[in-house]
């Protein structure tokens, strides 16, 4: 197959699924992992996709909105890293908010051992992990809302009942994080929603991996002035870290299995 064919195939396959991992196209098309990445970076240089960690995404355009089966295939490593240092700043018996997204849903699996949460959640994924009928010191609750395609409930009914919710802790996910730009979505709803969740806690965490530093969606959910927190990974660059120190965020980075949190 020649270079141009592989191309298009990849191409075609990222603007279908929102996302592909490296590996996957490796096993489809029969090349080495060097080979895809060239063409992963051929087509990047182009515009045509994003290159990142283990594979390509959709290029970035402010109002495309990938699925949560395609963003959850991206950055595991480091989504999995971001949610067992989140976990750690939960302590039993709180109140917690957990957003829609993929790295939120990350959060939600390591928190299902500490005892006696109480979960208030727009995402149906989130809600549906968390609920045990056996558990009787964990309460789930789930706003109502329409779905969008990140598998989130959002809207006036998701809007009105987070009016009147006060938590400890919002864990929020989102698409991507400027400086300028702020904390954004591709969304409208969604922006609107998370808005209220925001409104809803006392410390509000971001969890996001080193790929959404850079990308703007839409909508601005709201300025990092709202961050308390931002829990990242290690791939973070120099220049990002160097701008967030400027802000009065607090900086995590995840660990390793066998290290501990770093925060800046």
């Amino acid at each position: 197959m020649l270079a141009r064919q592989r191309q298009e195939l990849i191409a075609r396959a990222v603007d279908e699924h929102g996302g592909i991992r490296v590996s996957e196209l490796v096993a489809e098309l029969n090349v080495s992992d060097m080979t895809i990445r060239r063409d992963i970076e051929t087509l990047a240089r182009k515009g045509v996709v994003r290159k990142v960690h283990g594979g390509a995404t959709r290029a970035d355009r402010s109002a495309d909105e990938p699925g949560f089966t395609a963003k959850s295939e991206m950055n595991p490593l480091q989504k999995s890293e971001i949610a067992r240092t989140t976990a750690s700043l939960i302590s039993p018996g709180s109140s917690v908010a957990i957003s829609a997204g993929t790295t939120a849903y990350a959060v939600a699996q390591e928190l299902r051992g500490i005892k006696r949460l109480t979960v208030v959640t727009n995402s149906p994924p989130v809600a549906e992990l968390l609920f045990d009928p056996d558990e009787n010191d964990r309460l789930v609750v789930l706003t109502g809302g329409v779905r969008t395609p990140s598998d989130a409930l959002v809207g006036p009914v998701a809007n009105e009942m987070l009016a009147t919710v006060h938590v400890d802790t919002l864990i929020l996910g989102v698409h991507g994080i400027d400086i300028d730009a702020g904390l954004t979505t591709p969304n409208l709803q969604e922006a609107q929603t998370n808005r209220a969740l925001i409104r809803t806690a006392k410390r509000v965490v971001v969890v996001a991996d080193h790929s959404k530093w850079g990308t703007v969606g839409l909508l601005t959910i709201a300025t990092l002035d709202k961050v308390d927190t931002l829990v990242t990974d290690a791939e973070l660059d120099d220049e990002a870290r160097r701008e967030l120190s400027k802000r009065d965020i607090n900086l995590v980075i995840a660990s390793r299995d066998d290290a501990s949190p770093v925060e800046r």
